[in-house]
């Protein structure tokens, strides 16, 4: 892609405003902390300890907005404690220019490296830098300082405190989280009854896992409709994907097939009955029509084989996540000795070694983590040399900018830039004008900064264009608190602004970290994550008395994990004005594809995985005795632009077949299996489509 076209494409999605669902109720209780906190400031008469800590209220309530698991009164008390703590020390600090810079070098490095921990820690990191920033220059005292830096983690408190007080949806996040993957399995049902071999996307189900995880406390105050459909979503995929496939179930046309498609969608009315239910707290209502689908014929069972077996099953699991979700609402279970299965969510203090793991794994040149933290350590502290020089006050302005818009990748930094100076204009201009026009004391200019507070809030999904308006509103009105002029203000918002974000985008294109030269690493490692998952399979079925569920399950979870980062990698590669360098778009499309198809074929095999006393199975055994090494041949092919050869694991696959009297589930996987493969390899040689083969082998019914 080229560099007009990529800033064209990043220009677009910055300016953007998307339609999301608006959350009112929650928007005015975090412009009613931000109210208080500059209220009680403005009753004690000072006008900068009521800008300080209406910072510190408006930090702590932004990142509480974010989709993070974790209860929001610790969000807002963890960003505070990090807000007041670089507020303090920019104190310090502020009277030095050269100690002070040193210092805005080092927090925003890492600051930046918080990127690795998860995006919720960047933005708290951000928000961090963004504080010392602008409090600073504040004149006071040290004892001064400690006050500011106390106010501002007031705001914190404040925000805390009427999320306890004050709560809206209580477990919203869990069962948002949870109504998601189970309306995608629905979803997901309902596709299979067009196409037999259609994708699903498992972001949903990974969120899910991720609202599940809770600590011993919410354990035993969680609602039940939040502690069974879950699992049940997880078991219910892999029996749709062997119900619908026209090679391991039911054939392409006949009876049969009719019978497959008014199960699947009467499965797709179940799960999004179960999914309102959880996501509105209330009984499951199901029509009578899906019921009845959901019952053996009088006639008897219209299926055979593992068609049966799959949905006897389906109808099984669909009962369960009926009966574990139509349950009292307000009811909770105790967690005992023998129900302690909820996945533990680590305290505070315990997540200290997993983010400096976090950090060391980044802690190298080729990451785009490090080199975002470098790259926003540069231009911050270069911002704001530049803003001290250049005749205007407020010249944080400008490394603030930077700092709020970059991000690790291309994309989003040039998209954000531009949305932030298109925003900022629009608000400077509106709060300009009504400065200008009505001049308002500080009174009204700090009701008028919660209105844009409460509209930030409100509109926050609706792209960063709409938000930086709010923003450029609320700072403005905020500063006409301690009495700046607006034509100074307006003046300077503006000049700085376009500075910082020319600094922010120039230092990308400077210092960049593409995505497209790694591409090829991370569809090896879908592979391999795909592997594993596929020889923990066949390997229970080749020695089912030493099968191990959790291996199944691991394997499955890293090959989530490992097809998600190789879809955001591709995301930002596309984004990027650089070569393919040895990976095509139509090949990595078609390669993503063939993976994604070795999964599902995969987890079909899950669906029919043998009980622990079944026999052995040798032609399992030598299948995956011989694909292990094939996978790792072909990792490195991958990675090295090496030729793909599936031939040793498909001779070894012809010779099981020729040896069994009856093709068996294993071996029809194996043989799909081994389909994708070859897509796998037909794409990256010629750049072509991934799903031909699969696609005619789906159809082909008699084998």
């Amino acid at each position: 892609m080229t560099w007009p076209r990529a800033l064209k494409q990043t220009a677009r999605s910055g300016l953007t405003i998307e339609r999301a669902k608006l959350t009112p109720v929650i928007a005015v209780r975090g412009a009613a902390g931000v109210a208080v906190v500059i209220g009680l400031c403005l009753w004690r008469g000072d006008p900068a300890l009521a800008v300080s800590s209406a910072f510190g209220a408006f930090a702590s309530g932004l990142v509480t907005f974010q989709r993070s698991m974790r209860p929001r009164p610790v969000l807002a008390l963890a960003v505070a404690g990090g807000l007041a703590l670089s507020t303090f020390l920019g104190y310090l600090a502020a009277a030095h220019l050269v100690l002070f810079v040193a210092l805005l070098a080092g927090w925003t490095v890492l600051a930046g490296m918080a990127w690795a921990i998860g995006p919720v820690s960047g933005l708290a990191g951000t928000q961090t830098v963004a504080i010392m920033l602008v409090t600073v220059t504040l004149p006071t005292s040290v004892l001064g300082a400690l006050q500011h830096a106390a106010l501002i983690f007031f705001g914190g408190l404040v925000q805390a405190t009427l999320i306890v007080v004050l709560p809206v949806r209580p477990w919203g996040v869990q069962r948002d989280a949870l109504a998601d993957a189970l309306a995608a399995e629905a979803d997901y049902a309902r596709r299979l009854r067009h196409d037999p071999v259609a994708p699903f996307d498992p972001a949903p189900l990974m969120d899910a896992r991720l609202a599940s995880e809770v600590t011993p406390r919410q354990a035993r105050r969680r609602p039940v409709q939040l502690h069974g459909p879950r699992g049940l979503a997880e078991r219910v995929r892999p029996v749709l994907a062997s119900l619908a496939d026209p090679v391991v179930g039911a054939p392409l046309e006949g009876p049969e097939r009719d019978r497959v498609r008014d199960l699947l969608q009467a499965a797709g009315t179940v799960l999004d009955a179960v999914a309102h239910a959880v996501r509105h707290g209330r009984p499951v209502r199901l029509p009578p029509e899906a019921m009845a689908t959901l019952e053996v014929p009088a006639s008897g069972p219209m299926l055979k084989g593992a068609a049966r077996r799959s949905a006897y099953r389906l109808i099984s699991l669909l009962v369960d996540a009926v009966e574990l979700t139509d349950e009292p609402v307000r009811a909770t279970r105790p967690t005992t000795a023998a129900e302690r299965g909820h996945l533990l969510r680590p305290s505070v203090p315990r997540l200290v070694p997993v983010a400096l793991r976090a950090l060391h794994r980044e802690a190298r040149w080729s990451s785009r983590i490090l080199r975002h933290a470098l790259r926003v350590g540069a231009v911050a502290c270069l911002g704001y040399l530049l803003g001290t020089a250049l005749p205007f006050g407020h010249g944080y302005w400008a490394p603030l900018t930077s700092v709020m818009v970059m991000r690790p990748d291309f994309g989003q930094t040039y998209s954000r830039g531009v949305a932030r100076f298109s925003g900022t204009l629009v608000g400077v201009a509106i709060s300009g004008a009504l400065l200008a026009l009505a001049h308002p004391g500080p009174s009204v200019c700090a009701g008028l900064a919660v209105i844009c507070v409460f509209l930030m809030y409100l509109l926050m999904r609706t792209g960063v264009s709409v938000t930086s308006a709010c923003v450029a509103g609320y700072v403005i009105f905020l500063l006409g608190i301690a009495g700046e002029g607006w034509e100074q203000t307006v003046e300077e918002r503006i000049v700085l602004t376009l500075l910082g974000g020319l600094l922010a985008l120039l230092s990308y294109a400077l210092f960049p970290a593409w995505e497209t030269p790694k591409l090829r690493d991370r569809l090896a490692e879908w592979l391999e994550a795909n592997g594993r998952y596929a020889l923990a399979l066949f390997d229970s079925c080749a020695r089912p008395a030493g099968r191990r569920p959790r291996q199944v399950r691991e394997a499955l979870l890293d090959s989530r994990a490992a097809r998600v980062a190789w879809e955001e990698s591709e995301a930002r590669a596309e984004k990027e004005p650089v070569r393919h360098r040895g990976l095509s778009r139509t090949a990595a499309t078609g390669a993503g594809a063939a993976l994604a198809t070795m999964g599902r074929v995969a987890m079909i095999l899950e669906a029919h995985l043998p009980d622990k006393d079944a026999e052995p199975s040798p032609g399992a055994a030598a299948f995956a005795a011989e694909l292990r090494p094939a996978l790792e041949r072909a990792a490195r092919a991958v990675r090295e632009r090496g030729r793909l050869d599936w031939s040793a694991p498909r001779a070894v696959w012809e010779c099981w077949d020729a040896a069994s009297e009856s093709q068996g589930v294993a071996l029809r996987v194996a043989d799909l299996l081994l389909d994708a493969l070859d897509d796998l390899a037909e794409a990256l040689s010629a750049g072509t489509g991934g799903h031909s083969r699969v696609a005619r082998g789906a159809r082909d019914t008699g084998r």
